[in-house]
Parts: C-alpha cells; structure tokens; sequence
C-alpha cells in the first residue's frame, strides 16, 4: 500500500463560512488503475479510523480478499478534522504559525467529502466503481453520492443513515462532557484531555455493542469475586487503547461532524436528497445495532431509487460493520450479480 499526501494551497471555504487558508490531506492506495478506470473502490473511513484500510479492514481488503488490488484500484483518504495527518486540529495554523487546538473550526459532512472530491479530482478519477463505508464512514459515501450523482457507480451503505439522530447526538455529547471535565482539556497540548477522552470511548462501546455481546464475552463465571470484573477492565482497556493513537481535539471534531449530519440541509428534506442519488445501492443494516438502528437503513433503501436492503446478522452490534466481513462480501457479490443480469 502506497502512502501519499496532497496539499491544496487555496483557501479552503467550510461550510460554516470559515475559511481554512490550506488544506492538507493523507491518502493510501494500491492496486494499478485501469486504463478505463472501471476498477477504483473508495473506501470512506469511520469515526477513529484512518486510510490504512488494509489494517482495520483486513477481512474486506487485501490480497485474496474481495477488494483485492490485483483487480482493483483501492483508495481510502484520512477524513478532514482527523488525527492521522489530513488538516485537522493538531495541524499548524499558517496564519498563527501554531498549532490549532481548540482553534480548529467546525466542520460538517459536506466539508469532509468535497476535500474528498479535490483529492478524486487531483488525481484525475472521473468514475468510482464502488464507494463503501459503514457509520460516519457510509454517511461521508452517501453524501458523495447525492453532491455528485454521476460519479458513484455503486454505493454500499453499511449501518448508517441520512440524518444523525437525536439519540446518536446525545450519545456523542454525554462523550463530549466527559471530555470537558478533564482539567487538562483546556491547555493547548496534543495529550489534553485524554483522561476525558478515555472514558468518552468507554461510554462510545455501550452504544457500539450491546446486552448481548457483553453477556457473551465479558461475563464473570466466578461467583466468589467481588471486583475487578472482566467488564471492568475491558472497558479502561479500550480507553487506553484510544488515547495510544488518537487525541480528544479531533475526537472532539469528529463527533460533531457526525451530529451535524443531514443530507436534507439545503435540499428541501432528506427524501429530496436521496432521490439525487444515481449509484445502484446496496444498503446494509445489522440486526443488533444500537446506534444505527436497522430503521434507519430502511428509510435510505425506501427512498434510493436504485437500492438493495439487506441484513447482517452479528453478536457485536454496530461494530458488525468492521467485524463481520464474510457476510459484508457475500452480499456484495450477489448484489453485483444482480445488477449485470439486470444491466443485460
């Protein structure tokens, strides 16, 4: 997989009307483009993820995989306001000629795909064949989709919607206040706020997971014990895990581009907006999904022209989306089928 960086040198107008002076931003790709450009898969990432799709996504992307770079073409770009090297809060202010922080303006959805849009334009790709992401991932692919109806040949939607809901906003603000009350949260250091940061990804995994999957993989068979519970510990260990690659200020961002997320904005109501999208689309809701219930997978199937639904079955709630590949590719395929027995 080759790493690359692309640097936008013109002013950077965001939504909010806030101009970020440059734009940087770090892709990863392998695999030959075809002469015909028929073989690109864009993979847009999720929350905490970054462009190395090969190392998250393992059971999807590699050699022998169902996106292999043999065949195709495979790009995945770190998301605008993120940690791993794109623009975002930790990046050096050329106006100040110091480091963001809490300085970093606000940014939506929309900002993230039209940088993802200089950077498909940059390269010159004119077609993608498919555009695949689950969560913040998915809702970045289908807003794409609806900004530019003619690009996206197929689009894969995995456990997202047009709309974050009331209930995934306050999950995301109840994250955001445990941030707040970390005393280092507002010194200008890239380790600020971790502490908050760490219990904001411990109350994060409730949502992502599920009774079901706690009950399974963390429940305590000796009867005797009284503390220090297999959850217990689970629960301080992803926090750590996060604070080891991650910081809070684009944790920070990131979240509120997701709350800000609707693609009826400035299109009359989101049915309005998804039927703008062209793509042929497969749309997949996983049963035990606490955060992006299967409903809400229902609604993009009902009102994309073109749209496929189906069903994941998975233990591990949202997380399914990163987990449960062999389901992901088998669907897929069949919906692939599908379409070249209709296209003939």
């Amino acid at each position: 997989m080759e790493h690359k960086q692309f640097n936008y040198q013109q002013p950077f107008l965001l939504e909010s009307g806030v101009i970020l002076p440059r734009v940087q931003v770090v892709y990863s790709y392998f695999g030959t483009l075809s002469p015909t450009q028929d073989n690109v898969i864009w993979v847009c990432h999720a929350l905490t993820a970054n462009s190395n799709v090969e190392d998250w996504w393992k059971g999807l992307v590699g050699h022998g995989k169902l996106f292999d770079p043999t065949h195709h073409f495979i790009i995945c770009a770190n998301i605008l306001g993120s940690h791993y090297g794109t623009t975002g809060p930790l990046s050096v202010d050329p106006v100040s000629d110091e480091r963001y922080y809490h300085n970093f303006p606000f940014v939506t959805i929309r900002d993230m795909v039209k940088v993802l849009d200089l950077l498909r334009r940059e390269l010159g790709i004119l077609k993608i064949h498919t555009c695949i992401g689950g969560s913040l991932g998915g809702q970045q692919a289908l807003e794409w989709a609806i900004m530019e109806p003619d690009l996206i040949e197929n689009l894969v939607l995995i456990a997202t919607n047009a709309q974050h809901s009331a209930w995934g906003i306050a999950f995301n603000e109840s994250q955001r206040m445990a941030i707040e009350v970390d005393p280092t949260w507002q010194e200008r250091r890239p380790d600020a706020g971790h502490a908050g940061m760490k219990a904001a990804r411990s109350m994060a995994l409730l949502s992502y997971r599920n009774y079901d999957t706690y009950l399974k993989t963390q429940t305590n068979y000796n009867v005797e014990q009284q503390d220090h519970f297999p959850a217990s510990s689970y629960q301080r260990y992803q926090g750590d895990k996060l604070v080891k690659r991650f910081n809070a200020f684009s944790y920070w961002i990131l979240s509120k581009a997701m709350d800000s997320h609707n693609v009826g904005r400035g299109r009359g109501s989101v049915i309005k907006a998804l039927a703008k999208v062209k793509a042929k689309t497969l749309v997949l809701g996983i049963k035990t999904d606490l955060l992006f219930p299967i409903e809400e997978q229902k609604l993009l199937a009902s009102y994309i022209a073109d749209a496929h639904y189906d069903e994941i079955e998975s233990l591990y709630g949202h997380d399914g989306f990163l987990i449960e590949c062999p389901q992901i590719a088998s669907l897929y395929k069949s919906f692939l089928t599908a379409n070249i027995k209709i296209d003939r």
